[in-house]
């Protein structure tokens, strides 16, 4: 499932993604790792990668697609400053163990919105107004590629376009933001990483 489209460069970026249709605009600069959806199919892509080569990226620059959890949050593309996971409920954790699993990841980007990442396709009016409350967007794999990027020392970029509300018409928006999704993707990086 993981691949790797050229090869990591010493104080290059390095570019990822889930899948490669998201990829398709983005040319052949820098490397692109398509690792597969899910936070366990990034995190172990990533991690897999970047112990696999002797070379050490500028910066990861995660691009994919989100739910917007409000409406003010529709439509474009956003930086995000902060990821956290909306599936761990570490409080439990935190009292038996007396650490903290799975706290926000603060990122460079101070300017951007706070993601929030887990292993469920959100396509529930209910469930997006509750996670409104603690993030502007949604994803399946933010989180996991901040934890990765962090435990080797590597700064991380994480760009989304929205692609949905993540409502009941998220399952039917999704699939057809995806072409809009690459190209908006690609002329981001064009214009933003070097």
């Amino acid at each position: 499932m993981t691949h790797l489209i050229g090869q990591v460069r010493d104080n290059m970026p390095l570019l990822v993604t889930a899948f490669e249709q998201k990829a398709k605009f983005l040319g052949t600069d820098h490397p692109i790792l398509i690792t597969g959806i899910g936070k366990v199919n990034t995190a172990i892509g990533l991690t897999q990668t970047l112990a696999a080569s002797t070379a050490r990226p500028s910066v990861i620059v995660a691009l994919g697609t989100a739910g917007a959890l409000s409406d003010d949050h529709g439509g474009g593309l956003h930086v995000i400053s902060e990821v956290i996971q909306h599936d761990l409920d570490s409080g439990p954790l935190e009292s038996m163990t007396g650490q903290v699993y799975g706290a926000p990841i603060e990122l460079s980007d101070r300017t951007g919105v706070t993601l929030a990442t887990g292993d469920t396709f959100i396509a529930d009016s209910q469930v997006r107004a509750k996670l409104a409350h603690r993030a502007a967007l949604v994803d399946l794999c933010g989180y996991s590629l901040a934890a990765a990027a962090n435990a080797f020392h590597i700064p991380i970029r994480i760009v989304k376009y929205v692609s949905d509300n993540a409502d009941e018409s998220a399952m039917l928006t999704w699939g057809g933001a995806m072409e809009y999704a690459a190209w908006h993707m690609a002329g981001w990086v064009r214009a933003h990483v070097h």
